[in-house]
């Protein structure tokens, strides 16, 4: 029956969408089956609405962030969320499900068989917002433990292995060298790009930008959030509970495509966003979902100059 189905979707998309890559059909193709699929648990959502819905995901922290985590906290508001299963160190994110699982140490690209029980399982020119719910990150971690004399500004940076080739979405040193000097004197900075072991990785390598020791040395009033999380390693629970303390406290991000700008949007306030190539550019999705996160003011960048332009616009 999936299979029927599957083959008419992809027909309508095709006549739909002709001249569109067929790539990215398979991505709306698989959006209106996943919605489709819901219609399955309309006696359990709706009229039962017991707790039942176990949500495992073990895939890419973007799609998590922007699909799976939402739909998560809607069963949680609806009452039929029984449990969640994600990767390491993500309890915090879940912080409303009472029965949070860490099943998994490395996220996988995609998996063979798709359940399609999330109503938005992939990218897509149209999203289904009846099942997805903004998850309060900010209200919930906000704390007067990371707060500074001067407003927050975050920079989250990451520097990997991106479609099985070299980095692209990413800024180099002599961008934060740029935004360090013009911006530290207004804000304080904290600069984020984890290394690796201190979130979960998946297919894309995290490699090294050698910009660590360069940032102490020549911008010590900056503050690298690595460093922050070897002080506070005993009260805090991990490095994603420290990122959410933080981002908690933040109205203002610097970020790029990725997991990386998805967090940043969760927050308020305006999110600033290099990237210069991704299916999201197709469907706009910086505009859409990345938005409906939070309400956040989200600016895509898709060169270091128009963030640069960005920066001395809003910031």
């Amino acid at each position: 029956m999936r299979k029927l189905f599957l083959g008419i979707l992809h027909v309508f998309t095709v006549v739909k969408y002709p001249s569109m890559h067929i790539n990215l059909r398979k991505y709306i193709r698989d959006n209106y089956y996943s919605r489709l699929n819901q219609l399955g648990f309309i006696g359990k959502d709706y009229l039962a609405k017991k707790k039942y819905k176990v949500i495992e995901f073990q895939q890419e922290f973007q799609q998590e962030l922007t699909f799976v985590l939402p739909f998560a906290y809607w069963h949680h508001l609806n009452g039929t969320l029984l449990k969640t299963i994600s990767c390491k160190d993500t309890k915090d994110l879940y912080f409303f499900s009472e029965d949070h699982e860490e099943k998994h140490d490395v996220r996988i690209w995609r998996t063979i068989n798709p359940s399609y029980e999330v109503p938005n399982m992939s990218h897509c020119n149209t999203f289904d917002f009846g099942k997805w719910a903004q998850v309060p990150l900010k209200e919930h971690f906000q704390n007067d433990q990371f707060k500074f004399d001067k407003p927050l500004l975050i920079i989250a940076n990451k520097y990997n292995i991106e479609w099985d080739g070299v980095p692209i979405n990413y800024l180099d040193y002599a961008m934060l060298n740029q935004i360090f000097i013009t911006y530290k004197d207004k804000y304080q900075i904290v600069y984020n790009r984890p290394s690796p072991g201190q979130i979960v990785e998946d297919n894309s390598e995290i490699l090294n930008l050698n910009e660590h020791a360069r940032i102490r040395e020549e911008h010590p009033e900056v503050i690298i959030i690595g460093d922050l999380y070897a002080q506070h390693r005993a009260t805090v629970n991990s490095y994603n509970h420290l990122q959410l303390l933080l981002y908690a406290n933040c109205s203002h991000f610097v970020s790029v495509h990725g997991g990386t700008a998805a967090l940043a949007s969760y927050f308020g306030g305006t999110n600033i966003i290099l990237s210069k190539r991704g299916v999201e550019h197709y469907f706009d999705e910086f505009s859409s979902i990345f938005s409906a996160l939070s309400g956040a003011s989200i600016l895509h960048a898709k060169t270091e100059r128009a963030v640069l332009q960005y920066l001395a616009q809003y910031y």
